[in-house]
């Protein structure tokens, strides 16, 4: 591994970052907000770090090692998130852990947030928040390779470190158009859903935070009370299609282009998806028809609500969950774990790594009634090897042990222990909103320093699938006689 290699494509992503941070300083400028020195401030340092970073890097003469596009990923998600921070922190809005934690948060997708009262900062900082959900929903690094496509082939080591959701021995043909393509999707239904948002009343800026959030399936509102704030099924159906079609693979969208919607119709995974949306919002219905006597249609509207929004990982608010049944609440935290599907802007485990783990006990019970039976993992058509079979376990393993780990520290700090696991689930799932103390209409500003610096690696460790992150915090990732 080349440590000049790894500087050099950091120096492009923090000059990348400071082009991005220009959007909202136009906004601030366009306004005359006080935020405007803030944002000036992070892209001096944006351009400055990245200067810094190419003169003491090296252009790549012809591809990526797999180290360097680890080390490229993950400490990228880090130098941004430092960077994106900036305008929080010095603009006094929040202190300096807080701000990370809000910009990590906007990055990852969560949703989760320390700002007691969003609708008195001004409009571009609210912006910012939300296009630090765009571009880390997609992937900094895929939107990267998207737009500066100058890198070897090499990329696909940072394009694979990146994306979530097992990956099958066949290769993605031409990693480069793959991540153009996947774009392209990004920026139609973001652009289709700012002008859906719009027609339901929505200023431009409000329907554009809106989209940002909710085609990133991030959850950041500019609204102190979420999307409550309209108590309009309208706004929420039209919410709720985009959260949905965001929860599939975007990679399926791109196949659909060239081969047509049977593609769509075709993937056992989003059917899958829907299926447990669908169970999800039924059982919920129930519940509180049942517990707590609401009319059926009104428990129906925000049953299915919450359940999209918590399945796809964005965590809108629509009504107070907290105030639910506890049958009700133990399925979202189901749909906190599970999230949506494989290769799309969610969080959480991944529907297809649960139907592969479930195939795949279903199999052993099989093979233990029939020993010579040979052991055959088959899904959404695809034959899947014992190798990525053993990988999604180990995956499993990995996210439940990280789990009850941000758990222990979290109740070893105060947090009482049911906030604490939905706490743990939401932040490695990148939901948002927990339960208790930290439910769905409280921030996580009142949590002490510790469990925020816990979550804040939490949030990152969820949004990368924790390998990446694990990777460089061990020693021997970065002992290679050739490092420098």
């Amino acid at each position: 591994m080349s440590i000049r290699i790894v500087f050099f494509v950091l120096g492009k992503l923090a000059q990348a970052c400071g082009l991005a941070l220009m959007i909202p300083l136009v906004v601030a400028l366009f306004y005359g907000e006080s935020s405007l020195i803030a944002f000036l401030v992070a892209i001096v340092v944006s351009l400055l770090t990245g200067r810094l970073l190419l003169w003491q890097g090296h252009r790549p003469a012809d591809s990526l090692t797999v180290r360097e596009g680890v080390a490229i990923t993950a400490l990228g998600w880090i130098m941004v998130t430092l960077l994106g921070m900036i305008p929080y922190a010095v603009g006094g809005y929040l202190p300096v852990l807080d701000s990370i934690f809000e910009c990590i948060s906007g990055l990852s997708g969560t949703g989760a947030t320390v700002i007691d009262d969003i609708e008195s900062l001004p409009a571009s900082l609210v912006l910012w928040r939300a296009l630090t959900h765009w571009f880390g929903g997609l992937g900094i690094i895929v939107i990267f390779i998207a737009v500066f496509p100058q890198f070897g082939k090499g990329i696909v080591h940072m394009f694979n470190a990146e994306s979530t959701g097992p990956r099958s021995d066949r290769a993605l043909p031409r990693i480069k158009e793959m991540a153009k393509a996947l774009f392209t999707v990004y920026v139609v239904f973001t652009v289709f859903s700012t002008i859906v948002f719009m027609l339901c009343g929505m200023s431009f800026l409000i329907a554009a935070d809106h989209a940002f959030a909710t085609i990133a399936t991030g959850g950041f509102s500019p609204y102190n009370n979420s999307v409550a704030h309209f108590d309009s099924p309208v706004v929420e159906g039209c919410l709720a299609f985009f959260m949905l079609i965001s929860s599939a693979n975007f990679g399926m969208y791109v196949a659909a282009w060239k081969k047509g919607c049977k593609v769509i119709l075709g993937d056992t995974e989003f059917r899958v998806y829907l299926s447990i949306v669908a169970i999800s919002t039924a059982a919920m219905t129930l519940n509180l028809v049942l517990a707590q006597q609401w009319d059926s249609v009104e428990a129906l509207r925000q049953a299915f609500f919450q359940s999209v929004s918590i399945s796809s990982s964005t965590g809108f608010v629509s009504n107070d969950f907290e105030q639910w049944p506890v049958f009700s609440k133990f399925i979202l935290l189901g749909l906190m774990f599970i999230g949506g599907c494989a290769g799309s802007t969610t969080g959480g485990l991944k529907v297809t790594r649960m139907m592969l783990l479930v195939k795949t006990v279903a199999a052993i019970i099989h093979q233990k009634i029939h020993p010579n039976m040979v052991l055959h993992i088959r899904s959404n058509g695809e034959d899947f090897s014992l190798d990525l079979i053993y990988g999604v376990a180990r995956f499993f393993f990995i996210y439940t042990m990280l789990g009850i780990f941000w758990t222990f520290i979290l109740v070893f700090d105060g947090v009482a222990i049911f906030d604490a696991i939905g706490l743990s689930i939401s932040t490695m799932g990148s939901c948002g909103p927990g339960f208790g103390q930290f439910g769905a209409t409280a921030t996580c500003s009142a949590l002490p320093p510790l469990s925020k610096a816990a979550l804040c690696l939490s949030m990152l460790m969820g949004r990368l699938e924790a390998l990446p992150v694990l990777a460089i915090l061990m020693p021997s990732f970065w002992r290679h006689r050739n490092s420098w």
